[in-house]
């Protein structure tokens, strides 16, 4: 893709599933949302982004990395996320200066043992900040953003949409364009997460790092083809009385497609994420739907 039509991508997504039972850690982003050349950010606009993710799994691995129980553990989320980017004409120590903000809806089902919940609501609202440098043959990006606990949220086990405690998230990333025609990227986007008390218990929840990569080629017409994946890691344990102290892992890797609908104007990715390894967690695969319009 052009550097005009580069995706506006820092802190995105964001759905947000709670508790040991359920598919993610206890971390609000949700590896995978991004992958190819996630830390190019375009230039001063305004740009609209909608994310839509499907999450299914059905195994839930335990501390060595094998599928344990319940035999009938199953899970499926869809998050429709609505994101509004802005990158103003300011600078900052040379770099661009904009913020974004996304507030995520969920549909979740959760089936494990006896327990086994339904919910659908409003999540968890993000607000980033950014900063962008472009020198030659490789874009940069930090940008700290905050968790506020917006959504519907209870004690674990839950489905419920929120997380319910208020979180720090520092995004550092970097693309390297190897060719000199820039049509082969290679990127990298680091996530740290730190949290606060959840509401309505002694529980603060343990700090979380993800990574996420992706290897592309631009070709004409606006098109490329890549390869992504993701590894996620719950860093410190959860604190408190009653708190769960395993530390999750997940990793994966699968195709990164993308291309411009010209007559619109709207930039749209296709991402297939399959987990090959995941520890105190679910074991699964994510397919993300992205639109990105710049106004």
């Amino acid at each position: 893709m052009s550097k005009r039509l580069r995706l506006p991508v820092v802190l995105s997504a964001l759905f947000l599933i709670t508790g040991y039972l359920q598919a993610q850690p206890t971390a609000h982003y949700v590896p995978g949302v991004e992958a190819c050349e996630a830390p190019s950010i375009p230039g001063p606009g305004l740009y609209f982004r909608d994310y839509n993710y499907f999450y299914y799994a059905d195994m839930l691995n335990d501390t060595s990395g094998h599928s344990g129980p319940p035999s009938n553990y199953n899970v499926f989320t869809y998050a429709q996320v609505p994101r509004v980017i802005w990158m103003t004409p300011l600078k900052f120590l040379g770099a661009d200066v904009g913020t974004s903000a996304l507030l995520p809806v969920i549909q979740q089902n959760v089936r494990a043992g006896s327990f086994e919940q339904n919910r659908f609501g409003v999540g968890d609202l993000l607000v980033d900040g950014i900063l962008a440098w472009h020198p030659e043959h490789f874009d940069f990006v930090v940008a700290p953003g905050v968790w506020c606990p917006t959504g519907a949220s209870s004690p674990a086990p839950s489905a419920d949409p929120g997380l319910g405690y208020w979180g720090g998230m520092l995004t550092v990333g970097a693309t390297w364009w190897i060719d000199p025609q820039k049509t082969i990227a290679l990127s990298a986007l680091n996530r740290y997460e730190f949290n606060s008390v959840k509401h309505g218990t002694d529980i603060t929840p343990g700090e979380a790092y993800t990574l996420e990569w992706g290897l592309a080629k631009n070709l004409p017409k606006g098109f490329m083809v890549g390869v992504a994946g993701y590894y996620q890691q719950k860093v410190t344990p959860d604190s408190g009385n009653g708190a769960d102290h395993h530390l999750d892992m997940v990793a994966s890797v699968g195709p990164d497609i993308g291309g411009v609908i010209p007559v619109i104007d709207v930039i749209t990715t296709f991402r297939w994420e399959y987990e090959f390894a995941a520890e105190n967690r679910a074991r699964g695969q994510a397919f993300i739907l992205t639109f990105t319009k710049r106004f």
